[in-house]
């Protein structure tokens, strides 16, 4: 694996380890000049967000627990990761599979889906430019990680 495709595979797992650990914030910093497609139950469904509006979708939406975080593991697997080096661009397709555990509820899936991202090289760092999080694609129960009812976001 070349060296940008490690920096881009970083960040798809980094976002997993900050939503994860509860660090709402650290995660919309990942997309700070990024656009995102979230899928949403009101009419913006496939509206383009910056990550100021992600982070307060995040904090609408995502229970945390007295520990801080959703008590979740976002798993990214299979990413398929394309590198236009002379372009400083690059697109990865990936999974993803969300367990959770609480109090109420044991270890099982939650959800899974697809993200589709894009990427832009600034100054020698790879950073998000696009995150389409339309693509959930199995939906078990979200009621200890969403307040909001599903159509949610991963």
């Amino acid at each position: 694996m070349s060296h940008s495709a490690v920096e881009i595979a970083n960040l798809l797992y980094r976002y997993a380890e900050r939503l994860d650990g509860g660090d709402l914030e650290g995660v919309a910093e990942l997309f700070a000049h990024a656009r995102i497609k979230l899928r949403d139950g009101d009419a913006s469904a496939g509206a383009l967000f910056s990550a100021a509006d992600l982070l307060r979708v995040l904090r609408e939406r995502v229970k945390r627990y007295p520990c801080g975080t959703p008590r979740t593991k976002h798993v990214v697997t299979n990413p398929i990761i394309e590198i236009d080096e002379a372009a400083n661009r690059a697109t990865a397709r990936s999974y993803y599979t969300v367990l959770q555990a609480t109090d109420a509820l044991a270890l099982q899936p939650i959800a899974a889906g697809r993200y589709h991202d894009a990427f832009e090289r600034v100054d020698g760092v790879w950073r998000f430019s696009f995150r389409d999080y339309t693509m959930l694609d199995a939906v078990g129960d979200l009621s200890n990680h969403l307040n909001a009812a599903v159509g949610g976001n991963a």
